[in-house]
């Protein structure tokens, strides 16, 4: 980047990045974007910054599964943020755009569809799926299924990912709509 960041222009890189996702993000997502991937942000500052947004209810916490926290941005972040966004060089704010526009399903996915298995006593596995919603702490949707290997338990982990969507749809289709 050809740019020293300043702590204000942080801030509005934390809250630019929660407005293009458009869904609330946990704090591993967000550090996982801001640092990791692309190096926007360092992880302290971001840490630092992200708790200062906090204190000045640019952004609020939602409290999921397991005191999971998602952080997502307030209207008073986003007027914030529109009428100081020019300050966020042009350059960084097309990378940050087509970032969040490429990515936002593949962490949505990674924080709504959920899988987990477990070993029984007899030998077999039992396989949890869920949707997690993120505005509520329960979840939208939870299937168990019983399989007979650890191989079979990990591939449908795998697939739950891409198919959540399409098997929730099924369901709610099947069972609710007339």
């Amino acid at each position: 980047m050809d740019f020293t960041p300043d702590s204000t222009i942080n801030k509005l890189i934390l809250l630019f990045v929660l407005d293009k996702m458009e869904i609330p993000l946990s704090d591993n997502s967000i550090m996982d974007i801001c640092t990791s991937r692309n190096n926007w942000l360092n992880y302290m500052d971001c840490k630092d910054i992200l708790w200062q947004l906090l204190e000045t209810n640019f952004i609020y916490k939602i409290n999921g599964e397991n005191n999971e926290y998602r952080y997502a941005i307030t209207l008073d972040g986003r007027d914030c943020l529109s009428h100081f966004y020019l300050r966020i060089p042009q350059s960084l704010r097309e990378n940050i755009t087509n970032f969040c526009k490429e990515n936002r399903m593949e962490f949505k996915r990674s924080q709504e569809y959920v899988s987990s298995y477990e070993k029984n006593p007899d030998g077999s596995h039992t396989v949890t799926l869920k949707i997690k919603e993120p505005m509520i702490n329960s979840p939208l949707l939870e299937i168990k299924l019983k399989t007979p290997t650890r191989h079979s338990a990990i591939l449908a982990c795998k697939k739950w990912n891409e198919k959540a969507p399409n098997i929730f749809e099924y369901l709610y289709d099947g069972l609710i709509e007339n």
